[in-house]
């Protein structure tokens, strides 16, 4: 399914019904008063969190959303039907903005949580309601109020407890996958994810963590450069950041690496580096990498740093990662993010 984590949407809410100038018209009533009854509210347009959804696809098309009319009141005093309201499903973690002044709106984190973004018109009164003991005949009818109308732009920040970031082909989609009930697409080249993917951790207990797969990152990242500042904010709400390295290849330099990934990270958003990060070292299946891990492991000691060796294909190593995670997570470690 194609990912979708920003869009432009217009929304319109419903008219207001028209007021109704009636007067009675009964058998033996010769002088009927006035009992033209209010016209119905308009619907109201609300966006609506859904714990079930994890992209903006369903709004890129239409972009029009419409609530409906009230309807106009009638005599008998029958005041009209309100406008039925317009409820739009978005994923967690939608940001909701006004298009023009770029203004955050609203901020949705919770499942069913609600934001009334435009409001119905109100129905315009009925003669009766202008009666009076001085004008016991009006010929008047309030104006209905019109709904109102807003372009809002959408952004998507994935909820996420666990972030897992690397540079192309460090194995972050094989992680995952390991690591949660997700079975992303995997391939052997560069830049094989490109959405990011959510997936459960399921732990002892009825526990559970979710982690973000980042798609790959490059040098330049913050700046738009392999669409990596799209692919940055969903790091925004994390509380753990997961550090893939690729030690395979001898031509990758495992600390320039760490330190080039975590200025992208400042430079996109200065408070990410600060967030609490687990490094991990991948592929660890191969020679190579089980060759150069003794050397590695020497550099990132020198940095105060723990490591943790992993082969996200055989699962070598994996149980250790799961228990530093679930410490992090739910020892009061790591808070929800921002």
């Amino acid at each position: 399914m194609k990912f979708v984590d920003e869009v432009t949407i217009e929304i319109r809410s419903g008219n207001g019904g028209r007021g109704c100038v009636s007067f009675r018209r009964e058998k033996y009533i010769p002088r009927g008063g006035p009992d033209g009854g209010n016209g119905g509210k308009g619907g109201d347009v609300t966006l609506e969190a859904r714990s079930g959804l994890q992209s903006l696809l369903d709004l890129s098309y239409p972009r029009i959303f419409k609530a409906n009319d009230g309807r106009a009141g009638q005599g008998k005093a029958k005041n009209g039907k309100n406008g039925s309201d317009l409820i739009i499903p978005v994923p967690l973690g939608t940001l909701i903005k006004n298009n023009d002044a770029d203004q955050l709106l609203a901020d949705l984190t919770s499942d069913r949580e609600q934001f009334v973004a435009a409001r119905g018109g109100r129905g315009g009164r009925g003669n009766k309601s202008f009666a009076t003991s001085v004008n016991r005949a009006p010929r008047i009818a309030g104006e209905a109020g019109e709904g109102e109308r807003k372009v809002l732009k959408l952004e998507l920040k994935l909820l996420a407890q666990v972030g897992i970031v690397g540079f192309p082909n460090a194995g972050k989609s094989t992680l995952i996958s390991k690591l949660s009930a997700a079975r992303p697409k995997i391939s052997d080249y560069p830049f094989t994810t490109i959405v990011p993917n959510l997936g459960i951790i399921e732990l002892e207990n009825d526990r559970r963590i979710v982690a973000a797969d980042i798609p790959g990152l490059i040098r330049g990242a913050h700046q738009g450069i392999g669409l990596g500042d799209r692919f940055l904010r969903h790091i925004d709400r994390t509380g753990l950041v997961l550090h893939l390295l690729d030690i395979s290849r001898p031509e990758i330099d495992p600390i320039k690496n760490y330190h080039d990934l975590n200025e992208e990270l400042r430079l996109f958003n200065p408070k990410l580096p600060p967030k609490p990060q687990v490094v991990v070292v991948n592929k660890l299946d191969l020679p190579s990498a089980r060759l150069r891990f003794p050397e590695v492991k020497r550099s990132f000691d020198s940095l105060n740093l723990t490591i943790y060796p992993i082969s996200a294909i055989t699962g070598d190593g994996m149980d250790a990662l799961l228990d530093e995670i679930e410490r992090r997570v739910f020892a009061g470690v790591v808070e929800d993010g921002d």
